[in-house]
């Protein structure tokens, strides 16, 4: 397998784009919905599966769709294609607040295990698949994290995360203990396990869940502090139910805050 070589260039702080460059006949994959702007004399094209050089065949195709439909992801991607003969960039967005994790999967052993919805975009030719678990606990208790996305292939890839990023290289043996959601990859070298808090109190009211991940080393691991679900959580507790007014934010005045301030909405 070999991937097309693209160059890049991360922008941003909080709320991060990548630009890749492309050069003449270069093509880049990426989701659906990451697509920000591009220059004159690109070629977009919708294919089914990840277009890789592995799904050729109709079978092949729809198996690798199928995959991806497990993942939570749609059964198309985009392709961006440099159709012209000079350079051309093609820029994709993270879709919330946080941070674009660049990899390249030349360095690390040809695969990369990721959360299924961390994957941004990569250079034509890289697949993107399922990892699919060898162990009953994390495909019953691994909650976000039993079911990761697989990068194989040779060249760049692109995913992303919420909030702030924590990267630790883990020796042989090396464990560290994760909660699943804040999982954003690892390398395909670093062993992924499902383990349970333990103690009563712990399970009916520490709030942070029954089950944990275990990452054991050797291989890089990278974390993230905000996974969307957690932010959507929280966005949906403090938002109005039931057609409701919303809930002040805290504030003791309550609807007389909102009176005040002008809020007079029913």
């Amino acid at each position: 397998m070999t991937a097309h070589e693209i160059d890049y260039q991360i922008f941003g702080e909080e709320m991060q784009y990548v630009e890749i460059e492309l050069d003449p006949q270069e093509g880049v994959i990426a989701e659906a919905g990451t697509f920000m702007m591009m220059q004159d004399g690109i070629q977009m094209e919708t294919i089914f599966g990840d277009g890789s050089k592995n799904d050729t065949g109709l079978l092949n195709k729809i198996f690798g769709a199928g995959k991806r439909l497990l993942t939570g992801e749609s059964m198309f991607m985009t392709v961006f294609y440099n159709n012209l003969i000079g350079k051309r960039k093609v820029s994709f967005a993270s879709p919330y607040p946080g941070k674009i994790i660049p990899i390249d999967l030349n360095k690390n052993g040809g695969r990369f295990i990721c959360q299924k919805d961390a994957f941004l975009c990569a250079a034509k030719g890289v697949s993107i698949g399922i990892e699919f678990s060898k162990k009953i606990g994390r495909g019953l208790f691994g909650g976000e994290g039993f079911i990761m996305q697989r990068l194989d292939g040779d060249g760049m890839s692109f995913v992303h995360a919420g909030g702030t990023t924590f990267t630790k290289e883990l020796q042989v043996g090396e464990k560290l203990k994760v909660d699943t959601g804040c999982i954003i990859g690892f390398d395909h070298t670093v062993n992924y396990d499902i383990e349970f808090v333990g103690g009563i109190k712990n399970t009916l009211f520490g709030g942070e869940g029954v089950f944990f991940a275990t990452l054991t080393g050797p291989g890089t691991v990278y974390i993230q502090s905000l996974p969307f679900s957690r932010l959507a959580k929280r966005v949906w507790a403090s938002a109005p139910q039931g057609g409701g007014k919303d809930k002040g934010e805290g504030s003791i005045l309550g609807g007389i805050g909102d009176l005040l301030d002008g809020d007079n909405r029913f």
